[in-house]
């Protein structure tokens, strides 16, 4: 454990007050912190007429800003070059570090730390009616402090393993990338010519249960951008103004009729057969002669496919109207015969393994940067 003292902020960091009454038609940069560390923002800009507040402050690089509501979830930040300049509400207060005592660097590290968002978060409670943290309450938040050699010390040493972890996560994410494109390179070398529209080789096919006051039904539900199917907590037929469920079948094809454009759609795989989806999901059964389950699960999960699906409904981001059924297998894709589909699934699954190796590792990488620093602030880096 570090001999290093602890230090209030009051003690290292001075409230900054650049204020300015805004100005009809001058525009205004913003500025935004996102909550659990990671870091300020840039917001849209606002016209001086167009803001509701009668003060804004500007931050110049290296400040410390503050969300008085959300800093108990991690919402601090040091401000980076870039976003000087920019400004916010009395709702973000401002601090800057005496750079006799404190790096901005060692700041910035600590405010993407669970500690630190602990001792904010308890310092929040009770401050107010709606936890809003107090700027006089940041100020009592202690932080290790060890000299600024060291703090420089640790901190390149931080940024050189957060830099090899980035590089890490960008191979695990290429190399998904490319799994993704060979399958579908491969997939278009196998229909060659041949295109189907998705009604030649699917159907609709519902197992539709009437709901009871007396049953539970377990639901599923459907990420976006090919996340795939997962489960989620039963509901009670007397918790649900539906008529009747959806019942999942292996093989299935589920869509969501609202983000099906986005890649809310998958195969349902065995284990949740039986589970239930809300009529928002459409599922569709593969014709045996023309599709293979395990040969589509893939292709559909890919944004080679969903982003077809934005042809078959009107409208842009939230004002697109629904994928419906009969739009859906309007849909004309390259196909390949059910021969080729055999072929395919055989190497898909080999490619399958390589994507769930990757998968694998991604949350251990991710779990690498609090445990360094957690290592960091005990002087053990």
């Amino acid at each position: 454990m570090s001999s290093w003292p602890t230090v209030r902020l009051g003690e290292v960091v001075v409230a900054a007050f650049r204020s300015e009454m805004p100005i009809p038609g001058k525009t205004y940069r913003q500025i935004g912190v996102r909550l659990w560390g990671e870091g300020a923002y840039e917001r849209e800009c606002v016209d001086g007429s167009g803001t509701k507040y009668g003060e804004l402050f500007r931050v110049e690089a290296n400040d410390i800003i503050v969300n008085k509501i959300w800093a108990r979830n991690g919402s601090v930040a040091v401000v980076p070059e870039d976003l000087a300049g920019c400004y916010g509400s009395g709702e973000f207060p401002i601090f800057t570090p005496r750079t006799s005592r404190l790096d901005s660097r060692w700041m910035h590290w600590l405010s993407k730390s669970p500690d630190f968002w602990t001792q904010c978060d308890e310092k929040s409670r009770g401050t107010s009616g709606k936890n809003r943290i107090k700027p006089e309450q940041f100020l009592r938040v202690e932080i290790p402090l060890p000299p600024l050699s060291e703090q420089r010390r640790i901190v390149a040493r931080i940024e050189e393993l957060a830099a090899n972890i980035a590089a890490a996560q960008r191979l695990r994410a290429e190399a998904q990338e490319d799994a993704e494109a060979l399958m579908i390179s491969l997939h278009v070398h196998l229909s060659g010519e041949r295109t189907r529209k998705l009604g030649d080789v699917l159907r609709l096919d519902e197992d539709v249960a009437r709901i009871l006051a007396t049953e539970s039904y377990p639901q599923v539900g459907v990420r976006s951008f090919g996340g795939g199917l997962f489960p989620k907590g039963a509901v009670a037929g007397t918790e649900t103004t539906y008529r009747g469920f959806n019942r999942l079948y292996a093989g299935a094809l589920v869509l969501s009729q609202a983000k099906g454009w986005e890649g809310a759609l998958a195969i349902c795989p065995e284990e949740l057969q039986g589970w239930y989806v809300s009529p928002e999901y459409r599922t569709f059964r593969c014709k045996e002669s023309e599709a293979i389950p395990a040969y589509l699960a893939p292709i559909v999960r890919s944004e080679w496919f969903w982003s077809r699906l934005g042809s078959a409904t009107r409208g842009v981001g939230a004002r697109r109207e629904r994928t419906r059924p009969e739009e859906f297998l309007n849909v004309e894709i390259p196909m390949p015969c059910i021969e080729k589909q055999e072929v395919g699934v055989r190497v898909f699954a080999d490619m399958a393994h390589v994507v769930r190796l990757c998968a694998e590792t991604t949350p251990e990488l991710a779990a690498l940067m609090p445990a360094i620093l957690d290592r960091a602030f005990k002087g053990e880096l």
